[in-house]
């Protein structure tokens, strides 16, 4: 520790780095002549702008803001539209697609063509869209822009290539599904209703053909109209006109009654050998009162009439609670014979399905769940046990259950770490999910040959903390923390100045450091303090103890209350803690004068060293976590000491009661060992110090005079030009662009400060030793501090050190030190400092997010523009491989969230519920069609059940209904070109190679060759029958002529 300590005296004690008292920096800093070259380097750089090319490759977490729902009952897959134009498809785990219409209107409905492998979304913008799903990628392969009309509602028969589209004005279309072109058949809402009738039916709300005739067609309007449409007759068989707004039907399987949900909260059954009025109108939730009239309840938005063989039918419906109990949650209602369950939601319900076990509307239809899509959450209900438990959703959708406040990726990490963490966080797990296998298991998907153990960890608003494993684009929740367990609970009767300033969310994780070498963790929350932890597969019972505040400057006022000065307040009793991730140490910036210290902007650890950095914008403050010591805290400007570029003036604490204003006191709490409490102040700089201006940006500091710790980064390096041996030390990088070098070390002689400059805030450090190869960070192998003793395990700490000095061929070559800024790159070569390449960024922007990451073998600078640009730069020479506009700053969120990592990988959080991965990497995108899922399977599509003889005779009529007669050009003629406008789609040839495998795609196939070869007989047809005319005309013309002709003379012509 002595060594430690000295650090402070060899930091007060500075000398100028030149006489002119100018940063060293690039030639001009007086290099020595015996630095190198670039040349004499002589690096071979094996980076090529070809192994570059930016794609999404998947999207985690809940769709935002959802609208839509459909499922294929064959494929068993599901799809989800949102109101931005998304559509999430969903099958067995590892089958997750993202689609994305480029309009970005919201979709208002989707349709399955069921077992076809394709998907048709109607979308806000009155657009129709036919996606095919035989291939990883979906494409569009049609698209119908309505002109004149808005989609309200559409329906597609199964087995069926005709689909009904329902307008705002009422009429209904028929779109061939193959060609996607209009059909010349519409049912004008004037000719449906009667025409006696005075007022407008309003939009159509619900399409669906009879289950007993397919040649039936029932429509509902929004007043509470419903037709049923005798397609072949063209005209209506019955109209029922009801009081009561209509949002949903749904049909009996026999297709004699059917059942409707109504804006009072009641639903209605029919009987169409009576629709004069319904046969029975209840209201679920609705008790009548002492005047006998029923409570008004709310509309009941969806209804699902399902029939089983073993039990009684079920009734599925959302909403109709009665309006006098407020504040209810939303809720689903199952009615299953005499029993009645209510399933209250957490969010609003969007939409539900009920899926059942067959495809065809006719038969018994064995529902066995329900799919809910709330709000802000997505879950399977079980129907095939009393209970109704939920099935555990095997995607991770509970990504926002607390709003991420900043994430971390890491690839191609320790093999051991996923399964360690996942077995700790299995035991947290919660229970009582239904023992059932998830019914979405649609699709194939196997894990790629090219994986490595990939882990995202997420911190939260309510500091929450989730690591994730994110191996071969999945992603599962392994381990969940809390780091507000360390804290006490604020009580209910505190009040005064410090409590009105808490933030709402106080303990919101801001930055993430964590090495998985030595599994220690480390976070910095939005109130100003640090949590250190170190993992453990045992328990552990501490104490986490917090002694009187002490300062090493001013000695507080005793009269003075410890709630004035800290926000929160450390747990000082013995608590148990669970294996995983353990409380060691908490650092924090204590409040004074009820005013709240400063946010930390910058944080680095160091295993091997066992100390902790931390800076804000007032100063910088070391800690030995092992032995619980401060080691160094000093402003920013003490730093430098007659370094200072700027020559600014420091100015000391004020020796009485009013200098606590002026500063803000730094308390170290740790939970072993030691019981003390080491508090020291950073000086606030004054009001009217130098600032030099920088030009717009969204860094974690605001331009004030102070000049803020960005960046930090322990690593083995040279302190001093006179160095010969690299040795422990601090890169300090600030808001100003400088950065100043700290050995942490003993010195010999007069220190001599390092200060390199560059334009704007420093962002990132990175260091390649003369092989153009990344020195990785010493650290220290992970060992369990709290496993049983064990005679065979060691108990002195064991190193990896990645230092050049370790190889006695690098020894004293020196290395390069690379530096990243918000607007420049610098390569420094060290310890002579001479800059060897600079390369400016960007001038019209600024960088977010800058990260050294290892591709193809190789290193670089991969950076993030707030204009949306990507780019990467080669290292060392800094030359440009990649420039492209990728993604507009529309949200903070990206900005916070935004990170790079190996393995030409990125993510960051495109809404408040996802989160998008993206690829750099050229041979990731030529790989990643082998590592995406599978969404159609070639399944053949089950036979319709044998209805009998006497059902059949007695069931009604049982012809086959052939809608290509009804709806076809021939018989319906072409409909107006004004009414709707084809738009051909980018997935066409593709669509087309798809469809050539399976029975369904064989039939297809068949079709429309049969179709085409219809058209051409047509046509040769038409060919004919105009020569016959033209010859008949001919021969007229000619007999004439033969006429007039037959008695002149020839000297008469």
């Amino acid at each position: 520790m002595k060594k430690f300590r000295k650090v402070l005296d060899g930091l007060t004690t500075s000398s100028p780095v030149n006489p002119g008292g100018s940063p060293s920096c690039g030639s001009a800093a007086g290099t020595p002549s015996t630095a190198p070259t670039p040349r004499e380097l002589e690096i071979q750089e094996t980076l090529m702008s070809e192994h570059f090319q930016i794609c999404k490759t998947v999207r985690h977490g809940f769709p935002y803001q959802p609208t839509a729902l459909a499922f294929d009952p064959v494929q068993k897959i599901l799809a989800i539209g949102t109101r931005s134009g998304g559509v999430r498809l969903l099958g067995r785990p590892g089958v997750d697609c993202h689609c994305q219409h480029e309009s970005g209107a919201a979709v208002l409905q989707l349709q399955f063509l069921i077992n076809e492998g394709a998907l048709v979304t109607a979308c806000a913008d009155d657009t129709l869209h036919l996606w095919n799903l035989r291939q990883r990628r979906p494409a569009i392969l049609h698209s119908l822009k309505f002109n004149r009309e808005r989609i309200t509602f559409c329906h597609l028969p199964f087995q069926s290539k005709w689909l009904y589209v329902g307008t705002e004005r009422g009429n209904t279309h028929i779109v061939n599904i193959e060609s996607f072109i209009l059909s010349g058949y519409v049912i004008m809402w004037n000719k449906a209703i009667e025409l006696s009738t005075k007022t407008h039916p309003g939009p159509v709300v619900h399409l669906s053909d009879s289950p007993k005739d397919e040649g039936k067609l029932l429509i509902g309007f929004e007043s509470g109209t419903i037709v049923m449409w005798d397609l072949r007759a063209k005209r209506a068989d019955f109209r029922i006109y009801y009081d009561e707004a209509i949002h949903s039907v749904s049909w009996h399987h026999e297709g004699r009654q059917f059942m409707c949900s109504h804006s009072d909260g009641s639903l209605s059954m029919w009987n169409l050998r009576n629709t004069a009025k319904p046969f029975q109108v209840t209201f679920p939730h609705g008790k009548t009162q002492r005047d006998g009239r029923k409570e008004s309840c709310k509309p009941i938005l969806k209804v699902e009439y399902k029939t089983s063989k073993n039990s009684e039918a079920f009734v599925i419906f959302s909403g109709g609670l009665s309006y006098d109990k407020a504040g209810r949650r939303p809720t689903l209602t199952i009615m299953h014979g005499k029993a009645i369950i209510v399933l209250e939601m957490d969010y609003p319900i969007v939409d539900f399905l009920v899926l059942c076990e067959t495809p065809y509307l006719n038969e018994v239809q064995e529902p066995y769940a329900v799919a809910v899509l709330l709000e802000k959450d997505f879950l399977v209900v079980d129907l095939t046990q009393s209970n109704f438990p939920i099935f555990e959703n095997p995607y991770p959708m509970d990504i926002h259950e607390s709003p991420v406040t900043c994430t971390a990726y890491f690839a191609d990490c320790p093999p051991d770490i996923i399964p360690v963490l996942y077995s700790i966080g299995a035991k947290h797990k919660k229970t009582g999910y239904s023992h059932k296998e998830w019914p979405l298991s649609g699709g194939t998907w196997t894990v790629g040959s090219q994986t490595y153990p990939e882990i995202i960890i997420t911190g939260h608003a309510d500091g929450s903390i989730k690591f994730w494993d994110a191996t071969a684009i999945t992603l599962q929740m392994l381990y969940k923390l809390k780091t507000s367990k360390v804290f006490e609970k604020p009580k209910s009767g505190d009040v005064g100045r410090s409590a009105e300033l808490v933030e709402e969310d106080p303990y919101a994780i801001q930055m993430i450091s964590w090495c998985p070498q030595s599994r220690i963790f480390c976070v910095v929350g939005i109130s100003a303090h640090v949590i250190l932890y170190r993992f453990s597969k045992h328990d552990a019972n501490t104490t986490i103890t917090v002694s009187v505040l002490l300062n090493v400057t001013v000695k507080i006022d005793s009269t003075c209350t410890e709630s004035e000065y800290c926000g929160h307040r450390v747990k000082d009793r013995m608590i148990r803690m669970p294996p995983g991730y353990q409380a060691e140490l908490v650092v924090q910036l204590l409040w004074v004068d009820g005013e709240p210290p400063q946010q930390i902007t910058s944080l680095d650890l160091n295993s091997a060293y066992g100390l902790l950095a931390l800076g804000n914008c007032n100063g910088l403050a070391v800690v030995d976590y092992l032995q619980k010591t401060v080691l160094l805290c000093m402003s920013t400007l003490e730093l430098y000491g007659s370094a200072d570029p700027f020559q600014r003036l420091t100015r000391s604490p004020r020796k009485n009661r009013q200098s606590t204003s002026g500063t803000h006191a730094l308390c170290v709490s740790e939970s072993h060992k030691c019981s003390n409490t080491v508090c020291f102040f950073v000086t606030k700089l004054r009001e009217n110090s130098f600032s030099r201006s920088r030009s717009s940006s969204v860094s974690s500091i605001d331009r004030e005079t102070k000049e803020a710790v960005t960046t930090l980064q322990f690593a083995e390096s040279y302190g001093r030009k006179s160095d010969t041996l690299p040795t422990p030390c601090l890169w300090v990088g600030t808001s100003l662009g400088l950065v100043l070098i700290i050995p942490m070390s003993i010195p010999t002689d007069e220190q001599e400060r390092t200060v390199l400059m560059l334009k704007a805030s420093v962002l990132r450090f990175a260091f390649l030793d003369c092989g153009g190869a990344l020195i990785n960070c010493p650290y220290e192998v992970w060992r369990d501090q709290h496993a049983p003793d064990d005679p065979d395990r060691p108990r002195k700490r064991k190193l990896v050190n990645f230092s050049p000095s370790s190889s006695q061929e690098a020894s004293g070559d020196g290395h390069l030190a690379v530096v990243c800024s918000e607007r420049q790159a610098k390569v420094f070569f060290m310890p002579s400092q001479a800059c060897l390449y600079v390369h400016n960024i960007t001038e019209s922007s600024f960088v977010l997010r800058a990260d050294v990451v290892s591709v193809c073998n190789s290193v670089c600078l991969a950076c993030f523009c707030a204009n949306g640009h990507i780019m990467t730069l080669s290292l060392p020479s800094l030359r440009p491989l990649l420039d492209v506009n990728y993604l507009p700053l529309t949200d903070m969120r990206i900005a916070r969230t935004f990170c790079f990592t190996n393995g030409g990988q990125a993510l960051y959080l495109c809404s408040p519920t996802e989160m998008q991965r993206i690829t750099y990497s050229q041979e990731m995108c030529d790989n990643l069609q082998e590592m995406l899922g599978e969404l159609f399977t070639p399944i053949e599509t089950p036979e319709a059940q044998n209805r009998g003889f006497l059902k059949g005779f007695f069931g009604g009529n049982a012809q086959t209904f052939d809608r290509e007669e009804l709806f076809g050009e021939a018989a319906a003629g072409k409909a107006s070109r004004s009414l709707a406008q084809h738009i051909p789609g980018q997935g066409g040839m593709e669509g087309m190679k798809a469809a050539a495998g399976g029975v369904v795609g064989e039939l297809a196939r068949a079709r429309i060759a049969l179709d085409e070869r219809g058209q051409r007989l047509g046509e040769l047809e038409e060919r004919t029958a105009l020569m016959m005319t033209s010859a008949e005309t001919f021969s007229k013309h000619a007999h004439e002529v033969m006429l007039k002709c037959k008695d002149k003379k020839w000297y008469q012509f």
